[in-house]
């Protein structure tokens, strides 16, 4: 292929991925039909001493995405030497993308644009194995989080709660124990019907046999702390917007709303609108002013995803994109 044709074809897709964000956030944020309220209920609340909520907002998401850098930093570094700042663009390159694919997909391809060449089934493994710890994480709050909240608020059937935790609690152990022996995943991988198609990827799995439990622990660890972090963020909004929500309660109901958000494989842009209902029922306990609600939950998205969507965006320009995925590696047809 000529070489202005693939100077084409990598501003095609850089062109492509600017449009599909741009498209993600404008349908989120400038075309909902309650815009102008939740704007409204921005101005309405931001006095002082009441803004000290939204700066201290603003000063956990740099954390929260260090701390998503710090974990993956940690996953890809017995074969890849990105430094900190590397690993930090790669994680907000991820987030562009992700914006707008199904379950945070696009997420492993936005990161693997900046690992060193023939890295990237590795890094992509690596990034699973980070979103696993992750989810370690949220459902292990969100279990605790969710029986709280329900007998607090639900009353549900003495039976129930229980059968739940029970439930619950194996599902967790079988994936915690996945986890710590994740290299367990090689052999059942090769036992797959038709998985000789996919030889390529599937060697790049023996990188699961190089980590050491004390590894993913750490990894685990940072999972917790970004969770807490991006909790926090939400608690600290819900007061900024004067939702009357207790600490203890309103960190059980943001559990809640995370458990159930989780089970619904959608991109952030479109789980947004199911967070929000779901936020306007769990705080619909609390306040019955849905405008607020739903102003807390549209901040978060545009602080934790939307802003970080578009730094990633200037990353990935600045990057070959043809080059990254080792296209231009290849002989011309």
């Amino acid at each position: 292929m000529p070489t202005i044709s693939k100077k084409t074809l990598n501003f095609c897709l850089k062109l492509l991925i600017a449009a599909l964000l741009g498209w993600a956030i404008y349908h989120q944020v400038f075309a909902k039909q309650e815009a102008a309220e939740l704007w409204g209920a921005l101005v309405r609340h931001f006095t002082y001493p009441n803004l000290l909520w939204m700066v201290a907002v603003l000063l956990l998401a740099p954390l929260n995405v260090a701390l998503e850098a710090l974990k993956w930093r940690q996953l890809i570094g017995g074969f890849s030497k990105l430094n900190s700042w590397q690993t930090f663009k790669a994680v907000l390159a991820g987030t562009t993308i992700a914006i707008f694919t199904p379950n945070r997909v696009g997420e492993y391809g936005g990161r693997v644009l900046f690992v060193e060449k023939g890295q990237g089934w590795k890094a992509v493994i690596a990034t699973m194995v980070g979103s696993l710890a992750q989810l370690l994480a949220l459902l292990s709050v969100g279990l605790l989080g969710a029986v709280y909240f329900s007998l607090k608020f639900l009353g549900p059937e003495p039976y129930l709660v229980p059968v739940s935790v029970s439930l619950g609690a194996a599902f967790l152990g079988l994936l915690f124990f996945t986890y710590f022996n994740i290299d367990v995943v090689v052999p059942l991988a090769k036992r797959i019907p038709y998985i000789d198609r996919f030889k390529k990827p599937l060697r790049h799995l023996t990188v699961l046999r190089h980590y050491h439990r004390e590894e993913l622990g750490r990894a685990l660890g940072l999972a917790f702390l970004r969770y807490f972090t991006y909790a926090t963020q939400y608690y600290l909004l819900l007061q900024f917007y004067g939702v009357p929500a207790p600490w203890l309660l309103g960190m059980a109901g943001i559990a809640t709303i995370f458990l159930v958000q989780a089970s619904v494989p959608l991109p952030p842009a479109m789980g947004l609108l199911a967070r929000g209902e779901i936020a306007l029922f769990v705080w619909g306990f609390f306040t019955q002013d849905h405008v607020d609600i739903l102003a807390a939950t549209f901040s978060l998205f545009v602080i934790n995803i939307a802003v970080p969507a578009l730094l990633g965006l200037v990353f990935i320009v600045q990057v070959n994109i043809l080059k990254s995925i080792g296209y231009e590696n290849k002989k011309s047809s």
